[in-house]
């Protein structure tokens, strides 16, 4: 089957998902999935998740968008990483890959941090941003026993310990809570692999994106759940106050995991926001 590449400024037509392996810069491939018609959107999933994150989210976001997600390097379908990268440039290799000279980002966690710094570095290439649940480059997380305990299961290389962390710490509201067992799966199944992909990511690009906030330009929208770790709501307080003319929202019943948690407000929110 002929795969649809896209042009910068062209609105493609996906209406069945369609797969792809992106070549990642320096070696390796990068799974990516697009569906949907409309102005292009790029969701990005954080540390020890992938593409999955998005499940309940994509199909009707698709109805407006031309949506594509991919698993970032060594998670879920994307190839281990054999040398240092960058997710930064990673990102620039998929919009390149599918011919986009622009569009929005959408980032959870990391992949909000990732999509921040692209802005920061190519603002050219962004349309819009949408923050969820955003870690921050260059942000100094307070030392807790839990950062500890999540240094000393990777000096270890306990993918079953990290596993288990991620689980208590950052999906606070369980297995039985909405999208509870997939996020439960995805954890567990990227534990292993999240130990080598940490290894060689390679750090933010440049200088880091939290004193230079106010220089994005775009859209900003702010988002976290209610049940989230306190210092991801300490961040998105900051992205709000610092970011010109972003909104922000907070999303009750919801912990790190929004997009699968609330599925429903969240997906209402991007619609609302995205151009």
């Amino acid at each position: 089957m002929s795969q649809p590449t896209g042009r910068p400024g062209s609105e493609v037509q996906v209406h069945v998902p369609a797969q792809f392996h992106v070549p990642a810069p320096g070696g390796g491939r990068l799974w990516a999935e697009r569906v949907g018609s409309g102005s292009p959107v790029v969701l990005l999933h954080g540390s020890g998740m992938d593409s999955r994150l998005w499940d309940a989210v994509l199909p009707e976001l698709a109805h407006h968008h031309d949506v594509i997600r991919y698993d970032a390097r060594g998670l879920g379908r994307s190839a281990e990483p054999e040398r240092p990268f960058d997710d930064v440039e990673d990102l620039r290799a998929v919009l390149d890959h599918f011919g986009l000279a622009r569009a929005a980002l959408v980032g959870l966690s990391l992949g909000g941090e990732t999509a921040l710094d692209f802005a920061l570095a190519h603002p050219d290439r962004v349309t819009a941003l949408g923050l969820i649940g955003s870690s921050v480059s260059g942000h100094d997380w307070p030392p807790t026993p839990e950062t500890t305990a999540y240094a000393e299961a990777r000096r270890r290389g306990d993918a079953a310990a990290l596993a288990e962390l991620e689980l208590s710490v950052w999906a606070a509201l369980g297995r039985t809570a909405p999208g509870g067992e997939l996020i439960a799966t995805m954890v567990e199944e990227n534990a292993a692999r999240r130990i080598v992909s940490e290894h060689f990511l390679a750090g933010a690009p440049g200088r880091p994106a939290e004193p230079r906030l106010g220089e994005v330009a775009v859209p900003t929208l702010v988002v976290h759940g209610d049940r989230d770790h306190p210092e991801i709501a300490a961040i998105a307080k900051r992205l709000a106050a610092d970011i010109p003319g972003a909104r922000a929202r907070l999303l009750p019943a919801a912990d790190h995991y929004l997009p699968l948690r609330t599925p429903e407000r969240l997906t209402g929110l991007l619609l609302a926001h995205l151009p």
